[in-house]
């Protein structure tokens, strides 16, 4: 069974997969940037996951999430997320709550979590998180917007604070500030300059409506999206997870660079 995390135990040590087993993440959000985060993860030894997501598989999300297929259309995203982590290590802990992450839940949700990762793709919901988790203590760690954008090699970590040319990462922003949030969250992002003409509804472009997402008065427009893009910032937003798990200086920090 060890075997399967050789490769990683020879590149960072026995004592640092240790360390990760006994790890317990809150990953909230398994779409096209949650699901590679998990998956990752899973493949990291991390030994404790909760995850939330209320969410169905639909034929729309095939193109770039880890868990839609078309045999598990229908299927509950946190039920797949729990077989997957399992069928990748039989060992880990998997707590798979169905629920929408809202404010009245966030205790059930974070507890015990030594990281909280956000991978929501709505303004409010993820707001409503990030503020919890910031002033109740825990380490919390968010993507911002992967929908419309086009150049992976612009994807970045920074604090949220830090962040430039995402509109997403600014609503989040001035939302949490307002709030009395301030600098300590760590977000993966991507400056490249949206096209908002692909955001505007055309004759032929349909509107993804949700029955429960109805029953909380959203309807979202379907945003276009590679599947390499949304990967990389799934997987991006895993190896800082990591760098938030282990011990300071254990993972060569991913580099941060601003043109001046």
């Amino acid at each position: 069974m060890e075997r399967q995390f050789l490769r990683l135990e020879r590149f960072i040590g026995q004592e640092n997969i240790e360390i990760l087993k006994k790890k317990r993440v809150c990953l909230v959000g398994l779409g096209a940037v949650g699901g590679f985060c998990m998956d990752a993860l899973a493949r990291s030894a991390v030994g404790h996951f909760t995850l939330v997501d209320f969410d169905i598989v639909s034929e729309t999300n095939i193109n770039r999430q880890i868990l839609a297929l078309h045999s598990t259309l229908g299927k509950s995203k946190v039920m797949l997320a729990e077989e997957r982590i399992k069928d990748i290590n039989p060992k880990a802990e998997v707590r798979a709550l169905n629920v929408f992450a809202e404010s009245g839940k966030y205790e059930e949700i974070f507890s015990s979590a030594d990281l909280v990762i956000d991978a929501i793709d709505s303004l409010g919901p993820k707001v409503s998180l990030l503020e919890s988790a910031y002033k109740n203590g825990y380490t919390v760690i968010s993507s911002m917007g992967a929908a419309l954008r086009k150049n992976p090699s612009l994807i970045r970590k920074a604090d949220l604070f830090d962040t430039w040319g995402c509109p997403l990462a600014r609503q989040v922003r001035s939302r949490l500030r307002k709030n009395g949030v301030s600098r300590g969250i760590d977000v993966i992002f991507s400056p490249e300059k949206v096209d908002f003409n692909y955001i505007k509804p055309e004759d032929d472009q349909e509107l993804e409506f949700d029955d429960k997402i109805l029953e909380r008065g959203r309807a979202r427009v379907m945003l276009g999206s590679l599947p390499t893009v949304t990967a990389i910032f799934g997987e991006m937003l895993a190896h800082l997870a990591l760098e938030k798990l282990l011990p300071e200086g254990r993972l060569d920090a991913m580099a941060e660079y601003r043109p001046t």
